[in-house]
C-alpha cells in the first residue's frame, strides 16, 4: 500500500511538472512583495515554473526560495526605507500641527520628489536589462508563458512587451492612481479620488474637491511619471509605442480589492476581483504569544500595527498611546520598534514583528488598532474583527474611511490621537458598541460567500490566459481611442454643425430673398434690347 501510495505521488507530481508553465514575475517591494509572494507560492504549488525579477539591493526580495528562482539585475540604486522615512517624520509633524505652511509645501515637493526618483530607479532598472543582450536572450530562450507584474511600477509592462508575453497584473495601483482609472469608466460624480477622503456621496463642493484631486493625479502622472516611461519606450521600442497602450493593453487585471470593500463602480471583462485573496484561516500561534493571549481571560486582547514603513512614533504621542492601553483591561500586542514607552503598562507586550493573520483569526482578539493598509483591511474583513484607524499617508485614509462607512471602524487622526483621552475613548467606544463587531462580522460573511476562494479565482484565471495565450477577447479598445473619439465629442459636434446647417440655411436664403423683394436690383436701360 506505500509503495502504491508513493507511486500515485510520483505520477501526480510528473503530471503537475508536465503541465506546468513557465511565469515571469517582475513584483514590487515592501508590502506589495508580501502580496506577491502568497501568489508565488500558490503557483509553484500547482506545478508552475516561477522566475522572480529583483535588484541587488532588493528589501524584500530574497534570493534564495524553494518557490522560485531569481533573475538579479545589477542596480547602483534602489527604493528602500530611506526613501520613505523623512516624508513619514514631516507627515506627522503637519498633521500635529509642529510645522508651518512652508514646512507643508516642502513636504509636497519632497514627495513628488520622491515618486519622480522611485520610477526614474525602475526605469534605470528597465534601461539595465534592455541593453544587456545576453540576459533579455536568455529570457527569451525561457519561453515564458506570461508576465506577472505590479503595475505600480512599470519595468515590469515594458519588458512584457519586449518579450511579446501575455501580460497579467497583481494590481490595486498604477503609476497614475488607482487601477480601475485606466481602463474602466470612471465618473468623478460617485468615485472618489484617492487621497480625497471622500465616500461615494459626494456634495457640490465636495465634487469640486475631488475633480482637483483628479487634476493633482492626472498632472502628476503627465508631467512627472509617464514621461520617464515613454523615454525608454522611444529609446528600445520607438516612439510609435507609447506607454500608456503597454499599461492599458493587459490582457487580464487581478484586482486587489472586492465590492466588500470598495464602493460600487464601473468596471471591465478583464478585471477580476481577489480581494482578501491572502487571507486564509488562522494557525497555531508560538507558544509565547499563545500564553499571553490566554492569559487575558474573558477580556480579550488587542493588537496594533502601524504597517511597514512605520514602525515607531514619535516619544510623546508613544506614551499616550501607551498609558491610554494601560488603562485597559484587555491584553495588548503592539509591533512597536522604537524606544520603548515609559508610560508602558504591564498589560502590553512589544514584538519587533507578529503574525497578524493568525492573531486576527484568534477567538481572544477584540479589536486591531491599524493603520489602513489594504492587507491589514482585508485581514481585518475577513475575520470580522473592528477596527480603529489610524492613517498616516497615501491610500490609508481612503480604505479606512469604506470601512468606517460600512460602520466596522472608528477613524482618529495622527493630530488627534494624543489630544485628550480620545484614543481611549475610541478604542472603548469599539470595544463596548456591539454594532462594530456586528457589521465587521457581516462584512466577513458577506465576503466569504463566494463560490470560490479569491486565490483560487486568481490561479484559474492566470491559467486561462497561459492555456489561451492572452485573453484579447475580454479586452476592449477603447484605450486606442483618442479622447475626443473616446467621448464622442467629434460625433457631437458632427451633429451639432448638421443642426446648425440645417437650421440656419433656409433663414440665410429666407433673409436674402427678402432683401432681394425689397431692394431689387436697378439694371441699367442701356441692358434692355427693344
Amino acid at each position: 500500500d506505500r509503495r502504491g501510495s508513493s507511486f500515485s505521488f510520483y505520477i501526480l507530481l510528473l503530471k503537475l511538472i508536465c503541465h506546468g508553465g513557465k511565469i515571469l514575475i517582475v513584483p514590487l517591494e515592501g508590502s506589495h512583495w508580501v502580496n506577491m509572494d502568497i501568489m508565488v507560492k500558490a503557483l509553484h504549488s500547482r506545478g508552475h515554473s516561477v522566475d522572480v525579477v529583483r535588484t541587488n539591493k532588493s528589501w524584500y526580495i530574497k534570493d534564495d526560495s524553494p518557490h522560485y528562482k531569481t533573475i538579479t539585475v545589477p542596480v547602483t540604486e534602489a527604493f528602500n526605507h530611506d526613501f520613505i522615512n523623512p516624508i513619514l517624520k514631516k507627515i506627522i509633524d503637519i498633521e500635529r500641527g509642529e510645522s508651518s505652511a512652508m514646512s507643508f509645501a516642502s513636504l509636497q515637493v519632497e514627495m513628488f520628489t520622491a515618486m519622480f526618483n522611485m520610477h526614474r530607479i525602475m526605469c534605470k532598472m528597465a534601461t539595465i536589462m534592455f541593453q544587456d543582450k545576453d540576459l533579455m536572450n536568455s529570457l527569451k530562450e525561457r519561453k515564458y508563458d506570461l508576465v506577472l507584474t505590479d503595475p505600480a511600477w512599470g519595468a515590469g509592462i515594458m519588458l512584457a512587451h519586449a518579450l511579446k508575453l501575455p501580460l497579467v497584473y497583481n494590481v490595486r495601483w498604477i503609476t497614475s492612481g488607482e487601477g480601475h482609472l485606466a481602463i474602466a469608466p470612471s465618473p468623478l460624480s460617485y468615485i472618489p479620488m484617492t487621497g480625497s477622503g471622500l465616500s461615494d456621496k459626494m456634495s457640490f463642493i465636495q465634487r469640486v474637491k475631488n475633480l482637483i484631486f483628479y487634476v493633482i493625479w492626472q498632472a502628476q502622472d503627465g508631467f512627472l511619471i509617464g514621461p520617464q516611461y515613454q523615454a525608454v519606450c522611444d529609446e528600445f521600442f520607438g516612439p510609435e509605442v507609447r506607454y500608456s497602450d503597454l499599461l492599458q493593453g493587459a490582457d487580464l487585471w487581478l484586482m486587489r480589492a472586492d465590492f466588500v470593500f470598495e464602493f460600487p463602480r464601473p468596471t471591465m471583462p478583464n478585471v477580476v476581483y481577489m480581494g482578501g485573496f491572502q487571507c486564509k484561516p488562522s494557525e497555531p500561534l508560538p507558544g509565547d504569544l499563545e500564553e499571553f493571549v490566554q492569559s487575558s481571560g474573558e477580556q480579550g486582547v488587542i493588537i496594533m500595527s502601524l504597517g511597514t514603513f512605520v514602525s515607531e512614533l514619535p516619544a510623546d504621542m508613544a506614551n499616550e498611546i501607551a498609558a491610554a492601553f494601560a488603562k485597559l483591561p484587555q491584553k495588548v500586542i503592539w509591533r512597536y520598534k522604537g524606544d520603548r514607552p515609559a508610560t508602558l503598562g504591564n498589560n502590553t507586550l512589544l514584538v519587533d514583528w507578529m503574525p497578524q493573520n493568525d492573531l486576527l483569526g484568534h477567538p481572544k482578539i477584540k479589536l486591531f488598532v491599524a493603520h489602513g493598509g489594504t492587507n491589514g483591511i482585508q485581514e481585518a474583513i475577513y475575520h470580522g474583527v473592528p477596527v480603529v484607524g489610524l492613517p498616516v499617508f497615501f491610500d490609508q485614509y481612503d480604505n479606512l474611511l469604506r470601512l468606517k462607512e460600512r460602520g466596522g471602524a472608528k477613524l482618529l487622526t495622527l493630530a488627534t490621537v494624543d489630544k485628550g483621552n480620545n484614543f481611549l475613548e475610541a478604542i472603548e467606544e469599539v470595544l463596548t458598541e456591539p454594532s462594530y463587531r456586528m457589521n465587521m462580522q457581516r462584512l466577513s460573511r458577506l465576503h466569504r460567500d463566494q463560490p470560490m476562494k479569491p486565490l483560487d479565482t486568481a490561479l484559474f484565471w492566470i491559467e486561462f490566459v497561459m492555456r489561451h495565450k492572452g485573453a484579447a477577447h475580454l479586452r476592449t479598445e477603447s484605450y486606442r481611442l483618442p479622447w475626443y473619439s473616446y467621448h464622442s465629442v467629434d460625433v457631437v459636434l458632427s451633429f451639432l454643425a448638421t443642426v446648425a446647417v440645417i437650421t440656419f440655411l433656409p433663414l440665410v436664403f429666407f433673409r436674402y430673398a427678402q432683401a432681394v423683394l425689397l431692394f431689387p436690383p436697378k439694371i441699367p436701360l442701356c441692358c434692355f434690347r427693344f
